[in-house]
């Protein structure tokens, strides 16, 4: 996450649920490295489910103090819709 991101809070939730654009979440973990706020764990399954390829460009716009909204767009810049697929319940979030 951008410096400037992580300016916003008193303190960086050390989870987030991210809420695609069809209304699931899934909870990753946030992680402190190299000075930076990085996605951890339940990140890469959350990419692999969601088929994010290199290319691809993901937003995220704050919802709550610890839940992010997810917009993937693909190389053409087209919105992707993803149904919820098989999610490791381990990183399902829930509502």
């Amino acid at each position: 996450m951008p410096l400037d991101f992580t300016k916003h809070f008193v303190a960086v939730p050390t989870e987030f649920k991210l809420r695609n654009n069809t209304g699931c979440s899934w909870k990753v973990t946030v992680k402190l490295m190299n000075s930076r706020v990085t996605l951890d764990q339940g990140w890469a399954t959350y990419a692999a489910v969601h088929q994010i390829k290199i290319g691809y460009m993901v937003t995220f716009k704050l919802l709550t103090p610890d839940t992010l909204k997810v917009i993937i767009f693909d190389n053409d810049g087209i919105e992707v819709v993803n149904k919820c697929g098989k999610h490791d319940k381990a990183f399902a979030a829930k509502e």
